[in-house]
């Protein structure tokens, strides 16, 4: 029998083997992991780039990672950046991971919060790439992936801010995709669930714990600081994002944790409110 070829399916791209590497917020946690499978890849050659605020303070630097300074609320860095990266070769491999988490509820998040949070997760991430892609076109070839989370498809109260984030940046991604294809280039999407990263420590929190939203908050935000305890590891992230580097055909949309594989085939046949209800339950809600 015939194979079935469906007139919207993707074609094969060059997969890329050499050229610099770029990963966003290398020094710790996914970034850092995907850092180090870049510089391991057996099957390639890259000049991997790590980015941090700043390079002097990394603890542990990676072998066969250079790391370069990149603030990403900082339209200055980020053009100089781009222009680092282009004087050490064409980018073929760009990984859009860097970002802050933040919680509280919609009423008590400030707008400069906002702000930061957007330019650093969104506005910086596309202003990158969009300095990149110019000789990524030119080359004929390249692997852009966004680092977004599950939450971007499943949100959960008291996340509006983080969520509507990474739903932005799974939107730029998603629409771009058919732009890029034909000069050789793919964008994907990977959503981790939770990760064991250590991020809880690290995560920005508006709420009054005396007003009205602090008890649930509270209530919230300890159930997700334990999920996150027990979560996948860095390195298990990394292995998704490697297949969005390194498949012929790259997904749309790759995810790993919270039981990915589970949740995503049940957004299809549930309704939306039904579903929502699951995960805010799952947090105590």
């Amino acid at each position: 029998m015939a194979k079935l070829s469906l007139p919207f399916a993707s074609p094969a791209l060059p997969v890329p083997t050499e050229g610099v590497a770029v990963v966003t917020g290398a020094s710790s946690g996914i970034g850092a992991a995907t850092a180090a499978a870049l510089a391991q890849l057996k099957s390639g050659n890259f000049h991997v780039i790590g980015t941090t605020r700043n390079p002097a303070n990394v603890v542990d630097p990676i072998p066969g990672v250079e790391y370069l300074a990149l603030d990403l609320e900082d339209p200055t860095s980020i053009a100089t950046f781009a222009e680092e990266v282009l004087q050490r070769g064409t980018p073929s491999v760009l990984v859009n991971n860097a970002g802050e988490s933040q919680s509280g509820p919609l009423e008590e998040l400030p707008r400069e919060a906002l702000e930061r949070l957007f330019q650093i997760n969104v506005i910086g991430h596309i202003e990158l790439t969009q300095r990149l892609l110019p000789t990524m076109r030119a080359a004929g070839r390249g692997r852009i992936v966004m680092v977004g989370s599950m939450l971007g498809s499943f949100p959960l109260a008291f996340r509006s801010s983080y969520v509507a984030s990474k739903a932005a940046i799974k939107g730029f991604a998603f629409s771009s995709r058919r732009e890029l294809r034909p000069f050789g280039i793919d964008i994907s999407v990977m959503e981790p669930g939770s990760i064991n990263t250590g991020l809880s420590a690290r995560r920005s929190k508006y709420v009054d714990p005396q007003g009205p939203y602090g008890d649930e908050f509270q209530t919230m935000l300890s159930k997700l600081d334990r999920n996150e305890a027990t979560g996948i590891s860095a390195e298990r992230v990394a292995e998704e994002i490697l297949k969005a580097i390194t498949d012929e055909r790259p997904r749309p949309l790759y995810a790993a944790g919270s039981k990915a594989q589970l949740v995503f085939p049940l957004a299809r046949v549930l309704p939306s409110e039904a579903l929502h209800g699951l995960i805010n339950r799952k947090h105590g809600l």
